[in-house]
């Protein structure tokens, strides 16, 4: 049986150094003065955040103030067809957006189709194959650079690639679709790969180790977890390259009329639309004209263009918001 030492025990005890609990209390003065500290950086956040969303709010009530004046169904339905002057069309209108609407999209869509692909695959392969060798580090290198490369830039090289391949002179939507996938890619390649990044080896391990090809766990396991996150940065791609307008002008061209070919003549974008509208700045009316002749309708053609692309904008963000939604409620299951 074992016997306790109360004297060793009682020795041990007066070892222990006596703390003084009250020496680690917060004074009153340097409680007082971290809040003060505390009440400050609110105030100073605070102020950021309302300095930061007043353009904000002064670009969009503009854009909505000026750009309902014009907007209407007739607006949507009607493009530029038989507009002279500030006059009337024969259908009763001021011209519309709607072949300006139709190659937004579209030009769009074909960037999208062109630069998520292959952005994504680069992501793959520098996450999963290439890891931090020497070509990864240089991609990285390389896709650093397009991001910064001037939009004008991308639409020069799809001009010249056509030129090239479909002689000088070319001008359709797809040209214009090459040029924004150009400013897409980086975008997509970096979010997907963060996304990638993110993934836990964890997962990969036990997907091998239960006999699944590297193939198969790429695309049943890390592709499907990542998969939220790769739509909202491609979501942020396209609203990053939906509103340019210099390598579109240079590459789709400017049009009255609605061409819904991508592959074959000059297409009209909203953000083209609304520069050549405002470069107008009035309407020429003849001096027996009447009420209905409009001098200012460029300009209100040209707000009312912009509220659309910016409704455009916000709707892709809720569908990219609510596909990512459903796909992270997939991949939980």
């Amino acid at each position: 049986m074992t016997t306790i030492d109360h004297g060793a025990l009682l020795d041990t005890q007066h070892m222990i150094p006596d703390i003084d609990i009250d020496a680690f209390k917060t004074s009153r003065s340097t409680a007082k003065a971290r809040a003060r500290k505390d009440q400050i950086m609110r105030v100073l956040f605070t102020a950021t955040f309302v300095v930061a969303t007043i353009p904000l709010i002064s670009l969009l009530w503009t854009t909505v103030a000026n750009g309902a004046k014009r907007l209407n169904v007739g607006f949507l339905t009607h493009n530029m067809t038989g507009v002279i002057g500030g006059n009337p069309t024969a259908v009763g209108g001021y011209g519309g957006v709607l072949h300006a609407i139709i190659g937004t999209l579209e030009i769009t869509l074909g960037a999208m189709a062109i630069s998520i692909p292959i952005g994504v695959m680069c992501a793959v392969y520098l996450i999963e194959y290439a890891k931090d060798g020497r070509l990864a580090k240089t991609i990285r290198l390389l896709v650093d650079v397009m991001s910064g490369i001037p939009s004008i830039v991308a639409g020069l090289f799809a001009l010249s690639l056509f030129a090239i391949v479909c002689g000088p002179g070319t001008f359709n939507g797809f040209e214009g679709s090459v040029a924004l996938a150009l400013l897409m890619l980086p975008t997509v390649c970096k979010s997907s790969e963060e996304m990638l990044r993110i993934v836990p080896n964890e997962l990969r391990e036990a997907s091998l180790a239960l006999g699944v090809t590297k193939q198969r766990t790429i695309t049943k396991v890390v592709l499907r977890t990542a998969l939220p996150g790769i739509v909202s940065g491609s979501i942020l791609a396209v609203a990053r390259v939906i509103g340019e307008t210099a390598p579109l002008l240079m590459t789709a061209g400017y049009i009255v009329s609605t061409n819904v070919n991508l592959f074959s003549g000059q297409m009209t974008t909203l953000p083209v639309y609304v520069y050549q509208e405002y470069s107008k700045l009035t309407a020429n009316c003849p001096p027996n004209a009447g009420a209905s002749c409009v001098t200012t309708i460029p300009m209100e053609r040209a707000w009312s263009a912009a509220l659309v692309l910016i409704v455009i904008v916000l709707v892709l963000n809720l569908i990219g918001r609510l596909v990512a939604k459903i796909c992270s409620a997939s991949t939980e299951r």
